[in-house]
């Protein structure tokens, strides 16, 4: 088997190469059908994700909410996914990825309901968290299913990059069905997802096989503690200083941020059992994937914000309008997706990533450059931007989840894959959290106002695209490409 690199002492798992693949077999219809349930919570996660972005003014107009209180109903999903990921990919293997799924999936739809009942922005946000905190158990879940029962290397390459059209198909659906409903009235996109929750349910209950013998073991409930924790008074500092200043409430959450995610340093080195087994960092190759997902989505959550109040509320674009302008992105990510899969096979993942954030510098840096234009036309200003963003997604998301998760074992398979995803969500709420707060400051009348948050959001893209590139420099041809 061949290596990128001289395996040092203390390196928990090589860095194995992109083309070290066992001979393709054909899928039995058990194969196709565990993935199809998969993918249907993550058609479920960017179903909700997108429907809700679009409704995101209409909500502020019913509920009479600003920008600051807006960002929260995104961050109070994102931060209650991001921060329990962890514990939801570790409880996964622990205590058996079927029970833990199907709960989730009750508790995510009962959340989603919640949210489209109450009139309260408190309770509002709540519901997102708590529907957020159910995703953090259904998303790893999904994606150790998938990663412990395709066999690591072309199938599981395969397997992701289908897994991928789920999500690029929910996202699309999501804008659009959002358009549709949020004409009519915005609750509808709290509900409808309910609907699939109930045929995910169902689905799984019947497909995914139970676990003979879960792993069992301690979970480390304090250092779930204390990384929510600190990621939820970090996100609340970055938020809320630009507007008030260091206040004794801005302060002592900036000071608790600091002693909660020290505490969790502290506790994964020394509990037996960690959330987070640090070791796992020494891998380089995982590092970098998950440096490229924090970049990733970073970037695009907040991005995808920015355009939503700048077509809806400055533009005056009606709900379906928006809903269909970025429909092109989730189209391009499902065509190509089931490609991704080869390209891995044939590249394989660093050349990916590097083009994927490429693609998305290029991609900002269009609308920078040509979304200002006095009469701006959606076919040459925006649908670039639009199109380079799909692309980014379809050679980059596949690539990023195979990189995270290769050469892990099985029984740390929901640990690497709630730490690729919390990185994403993480990165998600702290990039979405600046961006709010360079944007906010009154009703915008142009594109101006929007502007710094479209460098910051280019800038984090910027960054995601060094770091995966400089696992290509000094790159020995005699080896497998690093990654």
């Amino acid at each position: 088997m061949a290596l990128t690199e001289t395996r040092t002492p203390g390196t928990p798992v090589p860095e194995l190469s992109d083309h070290t693949t066992p001979a393709p077999k054909p899928w039995g219809p058990r194969l196709w059908a565990v993935l199809f349930v998969a993918g249907l919570a993550m058609f479920l996660d960017a179903l909700d994700v997108s429907m809700v972005g679009v409704a995101l003014p209409s909500i502020g107009a019913e509920l009479g909410l600003e920008t600051t209180s807006l960002q929260w109903i995104v961050n109070g999903y994102i931060l209650g996914y991001g921060g329990l990921l962890l514990l939801g990919g570790r409880m996964a293997d622990l205590l058996g990825r079927r029970p833990v799924f199907l709960t989730a999936l009750v508790v995510f739809g009962a959340a989603s309901l919640v949210g489209g009942l109450v009139d309260n922005e408190a309770l509002l946000i709540a519901s997102r968290v708590v529907k957020g905190i159910a995703a953090a158990f259904t998303a790893p879940a999904a994606l150790s299913i998938i990663t412990t029962t395709f066999s690591e290397g072309h199938d599981r390459n395969k397997a992701l990059s289908v897994f991928t059209v789920f999500g690029a198909t929910g996202y699309a659906s999501g804008l659009i069905a959002s358009g549709a409903l949020t004409s009519i009235d915005w609750r509808l996109t709290f509900f409808a997802p309910v609907a699939v929750v109930i045929l995910v349910t169902i689905a799984a209950f019947i497909v995914v096989p139970r676990t003979s013998r879960p792993a069992g073991g301690h979970i480390d409930f304090a250092g779930a503690i204390t990384l929510t924790g600190g990621m939820l008074a970090a996100v609340y500092t970055i938020v809320t200083v630009p507007e008030t200043g260091f206040t004794p409430l801005a302060t002592t959450a900036a000071v608790g941020a600091a002693v909660l995610l020290g505490a969790f340093l502290v506790l994964e080195n020394r509990v037996r059992e960690p959330l987070v087994r640090l070791g796992i960092f020494r891998v380089r190759s995982i590092v970098r994937a998950n440096l490229a997902a924090l970049a990733i989505f970073g970037s695009y959550i907040s991005f995808q914000t920015i355009v939503t109040l700048y077509l809806q509320n400055t533009l005056q674009w009606e709900p379906i309008q928006m809903a269909l302008a970025l429909a092109p992105a989730g189209i391009i990510v499902a065509i190509l997706s089931p490609l991704a899969g080869r390209f891995i096979d044939r590249f394989g993942t660093t050349p990916m990533i590097v083009t994927s954030m490429a693609a998305f510098v290029l991609g900002y840096l269009w609308f920078i450059l040509r979304g200002d234009s006095a009469e701006p036309s959606y076919l040459t200003d925006y649908l670039p931007a639009f199109a380079l963003l799909g692309l980014g997604f379809a050679l980059g998301f596949s690539s990023v989840m195979v990189q995270a998760t290769e050469g892990i074992a099985d029984d740390e398979q929901g640990l690497a894959s709630g730490l690729v995803q919390t990185s994403g969500q993480i990165g998600g709420a702290i990039v979405l959290a600046v961006v709010t707060a360079l944007i906010s400051g009154g009703a915008a009348t142009s594109i101006a106002q929007y502007q710094p948050g479209l460098y910051m959001v280019t800038a984090v893209a910027v960054a995601g695209l060094i770091a995966s590139a400089t696992a290509l420099l000094g790159r020995r041809p005699a080896l497998a490409p690093a990654r």
